[in-house]
């Protein structure tokens, strides 16, 4: 693991599990205004801000069906890249509070010239098992994993 030239590769699919909590937790923000104790037309407005952000947030995180949804993380000599169809391979920071948990992998990065960290949730169902446990090692005891993309290796 601690070859530079040592290239991982990890691609995943939708994961049935994260669609079912997406899907739990949304029908609970459905749900939620109709139980409190608020104006009748704040209940009625109430479910086109869970609704936009399902439209968002289904296709592009949840069942990767956009074009622009992250599918692939590779590492090489020369960093880390995520993988999506409408960019290819793009070089990405990883953020320190990315986590390597057993059940989900959260990866979190940035992208060379932006200011603002993005993330994606990485579940266990996505991968096979033991892909999903190789990119935990691989993300816990990488070698300069929060470097920038395109700095060089120290020799």
């Amino acid at each position: 693991m601690s070859n530079p030239s040592d290239v991982f590769e990890s691609r995943w699919q939708p994961s049935r599990w994260l669609l079912r909590l997406y899907l739990s937790v949304l029908a609970l923000a459905l749900l939620a205004p109709w139980l409190a104790n608020i104006p009748f037309w704040l209940k009625l407005l109430s479910p086109l801000p869970c609704l936009a952000h399902a439209v968002w947030v289904l296709p592009r995180h949840v069942l990767l069906t956009a074009p622009q949804a992250v599918t692939g993380l590779r590492r090489d000599a020369f960093g880390w890249h995520l993988y999506s169809a409408a960019n290819g391979w793009q070089a990405v920071q990883l953020r320190p509070d990315s986590l390597a948990l057993p059940l989900v992998v959260v990866l979190r990065y940035r992208m060379p010239g932006q200011r603002f960290s993005r993330g994606l949730c990485i579940a266990r169902d996505a991968l096979a098992p033991e892909q999903h446990r190789r990119l935990r090692l691989r993300l816990k005891f990488s070698r300069r994993r929060w470097a920038e993309p395109g700095a060089s290796a120290p020799e």
